[in-house]
């Protein structure tokens, strides 16, 4: 699909955004899957909940998984389209369970949201930033990282410095200096009403971008086979030398066969290949998230153009 069809394609855009939209074999990584549920078993972290203001008022539901430790750093998380935090307990979890402190707001576009139906449309674009700011303020000077997946890793990326469109009522600056890194799965590819390919390449700090080769949505992704790689549009456009990463996983769609996002969608749950995209995330956090050396050289190691775990640096 070209940029014109998808322009043509703009008010069921907004739609579909509203209500959805270590380096070895799979079958090694099955073990690791395995072994993840049972490290995480009853010892799984906590998620408690806070409330913070926008501007307007608004009541904002903030998700707040805190380790028993002191936390190493923190990590803004932010939902896909009509989901929640709470589905995403299989990436988040072992982020906690290595020191990770994760605030992830509750979207008004969630449908699990009280309100959702009061925000019809492109609203959940400006709600959504406005969520991301008062969370900020919340933390004051702390840096953190910026996470997200599908429509959430637009907010991410767009926290790092990639020249989103603002929506009505909210100016720019857009990005938040206190960004260190971030982490997007599946970005949606350039929308012409929420982001470009030339605003993809204003990310400014060292980011991890992650998809699937079944990793097509309708009506966000060309519908071809290689519609996927539309989600690779930050990775490939953004400027080399700035530490960016591009993950490509053989095999997995946008919701690891259900295990994330959105629990109804059809399975089996991609838990090997989802452990694997932990495991390097978790790689990447270590290296620009706490300035690990030991950690960068690593990642730098697992740079590959192979699948089924193609790792790509720049």
């Amino acid at each position: 699909m070209n940029g014109k069809g998808r322009a043509g394609n703009i008010p069921q855009l907004a739609l579909t955004l509203t209500r959805r939209a270590a380096l070895v074999g799979f079958g090694t990584m099955a073990s690791a899957a395995v072994a993840h549920k049972s490290r995480l078993g009853s010892s799984a972290p906590i998620v408690t909940k806070i409330t913070l203001r926008a501007d307007d008022d608004r009541a904002i539901t903030i998700f707040d998984w805190s380790p028993t430790r002191c936390a190493v750093g923190t990590i803004f998380f932010s939902h896909g389209a009509g989901s929640s935090p709470d589905k995403y307990t299989r990436l988040i979890e072992p982020w906690v369970m290595q020191g990770w402190r994760v605030l992830a707001p509750l979207h008004v576009d969630s449908r699990d949201h009280p309100d959702t139906g009061n925000y019809a449309g492109l609203a959940s674009w400006k709600t959504r930033l406005e969520d991301l700011r008062a969370l900020s303020a919340y933390l004051g000077g702390e840096h953190y990282v910026a996470a997200g997946h599908s429509y959430g890793g637009l907010v991410a990326l767009t926290l790092g410095g990639a020249q989103s469109i603002p929506p009505q009522g909210v100016t720019r600056p857009l990005h938040d200096d206190k960004v260190q890194a971030v982490v997007a799965f599946s970005p949606p590819a350039p929308i012409p009403v929420l982001v470009t390919r030339e605003g993809y390449a204003e990310i400014s700090v060292p980011a991890f971008i992650q998809t699937g080769t079944l990793d097509i949505v309708p009506g966000i992704t060309d519908d071809s086979k290689d519609g996927w790689k539309g989600h690779l549009v930050p990775y490939d456009a953004a400027a080399a030398g700035g530490h960016r990463y591009g993950l490509v996983l053989a095999g997995v769609d946008h919701y690891f066969g259900g295990a994330i996002c959105d629990y109804d969608k059809a399975g089996p749950p991609q838990l090997a290949q989802l452990d694997a995209a932990v495991s390097l995330s978790s790689l990447f956090l270590r290296a620009h998230g706490l300035n690990q050396n030991g950690a960068r050289k690593g990642l730098e190691e697992r740079i590959t153009d192979r699948l089924p775990i193609r790792l790509l640096g720049k």
